[in-house]
């Protein structure tokens, strides 16, 4: 079934990484390939796992936590999984909230500021 799996260069590419991005969630256990010599190959279950990379990312969420959340599925099944999964995504709104909250007092500052110069500017 070797035909279902991609190889390195075609996981870059399927995914839009780097091979150094790549080559470090293999270093830190996120990935797992198969290895036939010098060569790896990504099946169905690491191309799965990287989606969830991509995706954890994407919402925020720190390598590690990501690794901790995987791991829970390998020695714990789904139902442990999804119960951490919830408790991670209840923090990461709660700072996603906080950013958005520093953001918009952030822009709003900058717009009375840029208001104000411009303002200046037409008298």
């Amino acid at each position: 079934m070797a035909d279902d799996r991609l190889s390195f260069k075609q996981m870059c590419a399927e995914f839009d990484v780097t091979p150094r991005t790549l080559r470090y969630y293999e270093y830190i256990e996120l990935l797992q390939p198969d290895r036939e010599g010098r060569s790896r190959f990504y099946g169905p279950r690491e191309c799965a796992r990287m989606k969830l990379i991509l995706r954890g990312r994407k919402f925020g969420f720190q390598l590690e936590d990501i690794r901790q959340w995987l791991m829970i599925y390998e020695n714990e099944g789904t139902e442990a999984q999804m119960r951490a999964w919830v408790d991670l995504a209840d923090g990461q709104l709660k700072e996603l909230d906080e950013q958005r909250k520093q953001l918009d007092e952030a822009r709003d500052e900058l717009q009375g500021l840029r208001d104000s110069v411009a303002s200046g500017l037409k008298g």
